[in-house]
């Protein structure tokens, strides 16, 4: 490995893990996961194999979001630990080989951050966005954007309430997130992931969005809104990447930017401001070849542009797990393979290397996501702790959210020793991603597929030096010899009955053993 002082571009291919922190492990049994929880299962990330780890927000906060309504940017909230806690979480990943990104959330604040109480007390209203009347603007969680002051006045929230948006045409706010970096920059993280990364900058004059059908949310990725991906935002990290740039090993950032083009996504990753942007569509696409294949082709076209690499993603906070969203284990482990056999780097979320599913049936009264009151959807699901052991309460005391009966035959600790485990695949994928000269970073090759009623079920591709990467998304078997294939199968996400051929609802990574067509 190389060291971290000298190796500027780890990022571009690497296998970072998000962490939610309330969610992974707890050390003091008080049911909410902790930074001590994170790093007493640092082995666990080592074992897997994960390059890097992205910590979800962990600083000070009242949780009316999950964290992401941040009080106070450079502490750690106290059911979380302590900065003491961090630092010796840092230190001992890096003495691992895996380092540490943090989430940032730059576009809001909390309602109990200083500056916003000085707000509500009338007092510098110009690090906010206060008017004296609403316009049409909506939340993303549902309902107005807007909520009124005891004084009359209006403020903007494009999340909940509890966390109104900062006025980043205010000099001051654009220099606090600086120090910010530098804050946690000097403490030796190797990286952030910008929340809500296309926010921050609206457009002059906040005019309505207009009538549209259905909620504005339903716009984001298809349309333009005037409070999001607005040209000024590119001159706040344009104003970051010099601060990055400026410390050893390749500090970096990774945008989480929902816009309407290709080439609006490519605007944050030119050479001057971040370094990476989620493929969200690869993560949105139906379980099928033809769909796969078409944001594969579109994400490195975006990449292309500007010479970034793709970043992929899966599952996080935020969606439905995989496993449930594309129709059961099979499907979400072919789908895992052929993601890790892309170009570019990729990034897991905490719980799918066990295979969970969503949890659908939480009770109502116990969900706390802040979209779940104003909309009915809920991200709830998807949080639940992670199961570490076989016994009752599969390691958790009383864990925040209930942790389903029958996760505990997934639990890390039944997936430990079973080679046909789902752990047990992507520690074998991560291991051989990084010695097969043909997986990381890169380019691809697509392979036809002759038989013309295959097209639409399989996906082929090859990565030099000569890899095959055969995915079946179909109800039969698929002939290799029929592709014009033949090799050893290096990596299946499921089983073969036949060693010739792909079976349905599986990626198969393929040593060639004679020329492709």
């Amino acid at each position: 490995m190389a060291s971290f002082a000298t190796d500027d571009d780890w990022w571009r291919d690497a296998v970072v893990y998000q962490v939610y922190p309330r969610s992974f492990a707890d050390t003091d049994g008080d049911g909410m996961g902790d930074l001590p929880g994170v790093r007493a299962r640092l082995g666990y990330l080592a074992e897997l194999g994960v390059d890097a780890l992205w910590l979800s927000p962990f600083y000070t906060s009242p949780q009316a979001d999950a964290g992401y309504d941040v009080a106070d940017y450079r502490d750690v909230d106290p059911m979380f630990g302590t900065l003491a806690d961090f630092d010796a979480l840092v230190a001992d990943a890096h003495a691992l080989g895996i380092r540490v990104i943090v989430d940032l959330v730059p576009n809001h604040s909390s309602d109990r951050h200083p500056w916003f109480q000085e707000a509500l007390r009338g007092e510098r209203r110009d690090r906010y966005i206060f008017r004296d009347a609403p316009n049409d603007w909506e939340s993303v969680f549902g309902g107005p954007a807007w909520t009124q002051t005891p004084d009359g006045q209006w403020y903007l929230h494009l999340f909940a309430p509890e966390q109104p948006d900062l006025n980043w045409e205010n000099p001051e706010v654009r220099a606090e997130f600086r120090d910010i970096l530098r804050f946690w920059l000097d403490r030796g993280v190797d990286g952030f992931r910008v929340d809500v990364a296309h926010g921050m900058i609206k457009d002059a004059g906040l005019p309505d969005v207009g009538p549209k059908e259905g909620r504005q949310v339903e716009l984001l990725g298809d349309e333009r809104v005037p409070y999001f991906d607005q040209d000024g935002v590119h001159d706040i990290y344009r104003e970051w990447r010099p601060i990055l740039d400026s410390y050893p090993g390749g500090r970096m950032a990774v945008a989480e930017a929902w816009v309407a083009s290709p080439e609006r996504l490519a605007r944050y990753v030119q050479p001057d401001e971040l370094h990476q942007a989620f493929s969200f569509d690869f993560m949105m696409a139906d379980y099928h070849a033809k769909s796969f294949r078409t944001v594969i082709e579109k994400s490195l076209a975006e990449a292309e542009l500007v010479g970034a690499p793709t970043t992929w993603v899966l599952s996080n906070h935020d969606k439905p797990r995989h496993v449930t969203r594309h129709g059961g284990l099979a499907r979400a482990r072919a789908a895992t393979l052929l993601m890790l056999a892309l170009p570019g780097s990729a990034y897991l979320y905490n719980g799918e290397e066990l295979g969970l599913p969503e949890v659908l049936d939480l009770p109502d009264e116990l969900r706390q996501d802040p979209a779940f009151k104003r909309s009915g959807e809920s991200r709830d699901g998807c949080r639940v702790p992670l199961p570490w052991t076989t016994e009752p309460g599969c390691g958790w005391r009383e864990p925040w959210l209930p942790i389903p009966e029958e996760w505990r035959e997934l639990s890390a600790e039944a997936q430990q020793d079973d080679p046909g485990s789902t752990l047990n695949l992507y520690r074998a994928a991560l291991r051989l991603r990084k010695e097969h000269p043909a997986l990381g970073g890169g380019t691809l090759r697509w392979l036809e597929v002759p038989a013309p009623e295959l097209r639409e079920d399989v996906l082929a591709l090859e990565r030099s030096p000569g890899l095959a990467v055969v995915l079946n998304t179909g109800d039969e078997p698929v002939s290799l010899a029929g592709l014009g294939l033949s090799g050893e199968v290096l990596l299946s996400s499921g089983p073969q009955p036949d060693p010739g051929a792909v079976a349905p609802d599986t990626t198969i990574w393929l040593q060639l053993g004679s020329a492709t067509s």
